[in-house]
């Protein structure tokens, strides 16, 4: 098992490269067969979902669009249980299905926000990917339908996650080891 070094912490590998492909091989696979007959529009929230966006992207076999927001509740390792929106939603999702791209669902305040703005833009229908879900700090309820991995509630980096703005090129996902 490997470690690596972010910033100021070490972490461990947590889920290896070739079982996150697996999984999002997976995702890929039922979302084109939920998706049969549509064009959904994927919503990629930035800056963490977009290597699991694109790897998620070269997976669905149905026609389909990207694009993408960002939403922001994280200071270090902690979030802020503030939503703050750094960039909107530009395109007209007005009757459109809507696939929302998330790298983790911790509180699900983050989600449960975009959630709200997207509904008054009134889409046909939204479901909610993402790859990494933490059960036990959810703070909301969601239907999440598209889930790689439940995780325990550690903090973790790498395949676009982040610790201070490092670590998002990791192929593997690291959990911190204290």
């Amino acid at each position: 098992m490997s470690s690596v070094r972010v910033d100021d912490k070490l972490f461990r590998e947590f889920i290896p490269e070739t079982e996150i492909k697996a999984h999002v091989k997976a995702l890929a696979e039922q979302i084109s067969k939920d998706m049969a007959g549509k064009n959904p529009l994927f919503l990629a929230v930035l800056n963490g979902s977009f290597i699991f966006a694109a790897d998620l992207m070269r997976d669905v076999t149905v026609p389909s669009e990207i694009t993408f927001v960002r939403m922001s509740s994280y200071e270090g390792t902690a979030s802020t249980g503030q939503v703050r929106e750094v960039l909107g939603i530009n395109e007209n999702v007005k009757g459109r299905t809507v696939i929302v791209v998330e790298d983790i669902i911790e509180t699900g305040l983050t989600m449960k926000n975009l959630l709200e703005m997207l509904k008054a833009l009134e889409p046909s229908e939204v479901h909610l990917c993402t790859l990494l879900l933490k059960p036990a700090r959810l703070q909301t309820e969601l239907n999440v339908e598209y889930t790689a991995f439940e995780i325990p509630n550690d903090f973790i980096v790498g395949y676009g996650l982040d610790y201070n703005g490092q670590g998002r090129n990791l192929k593997s996902i690291y959990v911190v080891d204290e």
